[in-house]
């Protein structure tokens, strides 16, 4: 072989990020390191009385939520349209979403027994110093009838504008059910809708990326509006919203997965990773959706699958908000105001937060699941407002919670019916939140060009 053949063969391309002088940094420590950052400023803002820098952990925390919302209605929209659209891409997909209700419905009973069991050995609304006149009735309110009646919508405007999840959600089944039928009359709007979601998709992803900054934001402003001193009044309290939230994340949620879906529940924390710090940050089921639909995708279930049902669970699947605290939050306010409650009161919080969390939404905070549960047992409403304060500190962890159950539900739906990717599952490691445009660049740049 002659020098320049044996030159020509050793010469490789250039890897354009080889040189690159700093190391990537992964997301979940920009993340982490969002959380020490604005524990740090906030406490500097509150300790030394820094009115500016109060202001602009506010505007910076308000900016990064009200980005989030802004692709809300939309999303939903769409992605529900498509996601039932899809289902016809599946067999058995009857079976599946029956089997997807059914395990929601199961996860959401053990989270309301274990909230019960919590707040009944505790005594949360006891030694807190807080009495009824503490609390005030919230503006807005949350009954029966209200949530029957107000599943359909007056217009098909005003959902959009005053963001009510779940009429969009109604609209949205409604077309997609009606594409179904119309068959391949509906493809043009099909294709329209696959489209938007994408590019919807794309724009939170940007959002997405901006979770370090809107942590520091989040989270300064938290410490520096609330301080320690009311975190101590509600000591108990938040301490049995964020156990029985980790007994159902880190206990009941690993268990189903070992005996149930026969899986190795770390590798299970590996992957979904993403999903659930973004959640703790954002404080939103929906605007984690994208994430919490890749890293489903990437611990093996279906993408045809996946795409029913994470929209499916962002709206509806809620064993923080909609289980664990609505159970926490009835004891406590019973204790304040001096209310008794009976078996009959704990079975009827079982029933609200299974039957009801598709109130909730998947947006911050639930109010609307708290004062439907209250309403339903003749507890004060008043109540509602001794815990307003304290709530993004409790939604954090809440909303973890939620989007963690969105993933293992699919999983344990799809490990049971055999179509999960075990060895996909079993490889799954990587952050979608870093590589998801170049592994999107990757495929595209594999698709065959016509001559």
């Amino acid at each position: 072989m002659s020098a320049n053949s044996a030159s020509t063969t050793s010469e490789k391309p250039a890897d354009p990020r080889s040189g690159s002088p700093l190391p990537k940094i992964p997301f979940w420590a920009q993340i982490v390191a969002g959380l020490v950052l604005g524990v740090l400023l906030g406490w500097l803002a509150r300790s030394q009385d820094i009115s500016w820098l109060y202001t602009t952990l506010d505007k910076i925390g308000s900016i990064f939520v009200q980005l989030l919302k802004l692709a809300v209605a939309p999303l939903v929209f769409f992605a529900i349209l498509v996601s039932i659209t899809n289902l016809r891409k599946v067999n058995n997909a009857a079976r599946l979403a029956s089997r997807t209700l059914l395990w929601f419905m199961i996860t959401s009973l053990i989270a309301v027994a274990i909230g019960l069991a919590i707040g009944l050995i505790t005594n949360p609304g006891s030694g807190t110093g807080l009495t009824p006149k503490d609390g005030k009735a919230p503006e807005g309110s949350g009954s029966w009838i209200d949530f029957l009646t107000g599943i359909v919508p007056t217009d098909v405007i005003t959902p959009f504008t005053e963001l009510n999840v779940l009429q969009i959600v109604f609209m949205a089944a409604v077309a997609g059910i009606a594409a179904l039928k119309l068959g391949p009359k509906a493809q043009p709007i099909l294709t329209l809708s696959e489209a938007v979601l994408e590019l919807l998709q794309k724009a939170l992803w940007w959002v997405i990326r901006l979770a370090p900054i809107g942590t520091v934001g989040l989270i300064g402003f938290a410490i520096a509006d609330y301080g320690w001193d009311l975190i101590g009044k509600y000591a108990t309290f938040t301490a049995d919203v964020y156990i029985g939230c980790a007994l159902v994340l880190f206990g009941v949620y690993p268990l189903l997965l070992a005996t149930v879906a026969k899986v190795n529940p770390l590798q299970f924390y590996k992957g979904a990773w993403p999903a659930i710090q973004l959640a703790f940050v954002s404080r939103s089921s929906v605007g984690t959706m994208p994430v919490t639909q890749k890293v489903t995708e990437r611990l093996g279930v279906p993408k045809e699958y996946t795409s029913f049902a994470v929209p499916f669970g962002a709206t509806t699947k809620m064993d923080g908000c909609a289980a664990i605290y609505p159970a926490l939050a009835a004891i406590f306010i019973a204790q304040i105001f001096d209310v008794q409650l009976g078996i009959q009161d704990y079975l009827l919080i079982a029933f609200v937060s299974v039957v009801g969390s598709a109130a909730t939404a998947g947006l911050t905070g639930a109010t609307v699941m708290l004062t439907l549960t209250l309403s339903t047992l003749g507890l004060p409403l008043e109540g509602v407002g001794l815990l307003m304060a304290i709530d993004p500190i409790l939604d954090m962890m809440r909303t973890a919670t939620n989007v963690a159950g969105q993933v293992v539900s699919p999983l344990i739906v799809a490990a049971r019916e055999n179509i999960l990717d075990r060895d996909a599952y079993n490889s799954a490691s990587a952050s979608p939140v870093d590589d998801y445009e170049s592994a999107k660049e990757t495929r595209e740049a594999n698709v065959p060009v016509a001559a």
